[in-house]
């Protein structure tokens, strides 16, 4: 199949999207669906799961998958904080995920994972589960140079222990964000030339500490100082792609980001692809590359050509709000995208099984050396804890709340439980925390 030509004014599918909270009847599953709900609710359900499973009160078969069939299975699989561009905290968006009836939400800022540990922690407190992500930024260059350079984001979605090689990871994203920086600076530059005395310091102190600045935050700066009138208009005028006070950083190749994902134990998926100039080309050489997705649905529905596009490449088909909480009419709402629960389980189907080979691995680690170190990354996201004194113990809590009983039943899995049955974490123990992803 030859995927259209027409990329540059996506259609939306025929169905309109219903409005939450409608009157209408509902549609009854089909059996197909219902497998896949079920299969989905298990691995969302977990923590509930293992918690009911002790307490023999709860019977996961009936009650949490009629619990989970009364709210849906939201999925949120790109959403941004202020640890990049966002406008609220990790907790504070893990907490409007929450009220926005979320249960599983991918905090995915731009070129890092700072925010993960924080929102953890928020949804433990609101029985949301996290996936560890990020959105790296990438250029691509078409074949032969028969076009110019095409900056392309790639969503990246990790396990609970996060990338098997998080070191490399962070240095590569460290790199992305040292550029960032410089970029940020040139864009100020080229602002105070087109006679806006724009100031690096305002620019600065809007993206925070820490924070490597972005576009947002440089148009953020022009709207605080009067120069356009809303971020919309700094955009559109000065800081779109090949604006007059755009610039580049130091982007790796989307080739390299999506290859070092899938050595790390991620899922790979472009984001928003509508944005894109070439997007067929790019489609074609990043599957080459190792790509597993794209994102195709909005809210405001399917996108029927991305989604033909995802087809002829045997892609799997995602997508998300992509909510910074900027707020106005031109911002879709946190867990706006209700993606269906076939679209959820072919994800999983082939998530989990990267996913359950990074935990392993990481696992695997510990086991033949039990040191600070490789517990550390173990619990890389982590803060604070409950008191495990044995391998034994860690081990039992990682199984219970990473994987799934079928899971727990591989051989691998079965070998590292026996390995690490004696084992000390430490002389006096050590204050460990395990969470469920």
């Amino acid at each position: 199949m030859d995927a259209t030509n027409n990329l540059s004014s996506p259609k939306k599918t025929a169905r309109k999207k219903k409005k939450r909270g409608g009157s209408g009847s509902k549609k009854k599953m089909t059996a197909e669906q219902t497998l896949a709900f079920k299969s989905v609710s298990e691995w969302v359900f977990l923590e509930q799961h293992q918690a009911s499973s002790a307490a023999a009160s709860d019977d996961f078969g009936v009650s949490l998958v009629q619990k989970s069939i009364a709210n849906k299975l939201l999925f949120e699989l790109h959403s941004h904080s202020n640890c990049s561009d966002g406008f609220l905290s990790p907790s504070k968006l893990v907490e409007r995920a929450h009220e926005n009836g979320v249960k599983v939400l991918a905090l995915t800022d731009h070129d890092t994972m700072s925010g993960i540990p924080e929102a953890l922690e928020a949804a433990r407190r609101h029985r949301i589960k996290i996936i560890p992500g990020v959105e790296i930024s990438t250029k691509f260059y078409s074949r032969g140079g028969s076009a110019p350079e095409e900056p392309v984001h790639i969503l990246a979605y990790y396990s609970s222990c996060g990338p098997t090689s998080f070191e490399d990871l962070e240095k590569f994203l460290s790199n992305i964000r040292d550029g960032r920086y410089l970029r940020a600076k040139n864009m100020v530059l080229k602002l105070n030339k087109l006679k806006f005395p724009l100031k690096w310091e305002h620019v600065a102190k809007i993206a925070g500490k820490g924070v490597a600045p972005g576009r947002v935050h440089v148009a953020r700066a022009m709207v605080e100082a009067g120069y356009v009138e809303n971020l919309k208009q700094a955009f559109a005028r000065y800081l779109y792609d090949g604006g007059p006070a755009y610039s580049t950083g130091s982007e790796p190749l989307a080739e390299e980001a999506i290859k070092l994902i899938c050595d790390t134990g991620g899922v790979a998926v472009l984001a928003h692809p509508w944005s894109l100039k070439n997007p067929v080309a790019i489609v074609k050489s990043l599957k080459e590359a190792g790509l597993h997705g794209i994102e195709v649905y909005r809210s405001d529905g399917k996108l029927a050509v991305y989604s033909d596009l995802a087809d002829t490449y045997d892609l799997l088909k995602l997508g998300g709000s992509d909510y910074h909480g900027r707020g106005g009419h031109g911002e879709s709402e946190l867990g706006s995208v209700n993606l269906p629960v076939l679209v959820l389980r072919d994800f999983l189907k082939v998530a989990r099984p990267i996913w359950c080979c990074s935990i392993r691995r990481i696992l695997e680690n510990y086991a033949e050396e039990p040191s600070d170190l490789n517990l550390a990354r173990v619990t890389r996201f982590e803060k604070g804890g409950s008191h495990l004194s044995c391998g034994k113990d860690l081990i039992d809590r990682c199984f219970n709340l990473w994987l799934t009983s079928e899971e727990r039943q591989n051989a691998d899995f079965e070998a590292i439980r026996l390995k690490l049955s004696h084992v000390s974490i430490h002389k006096g123990g050590i204050q460990v925390l395990i969470e469920s992803t």
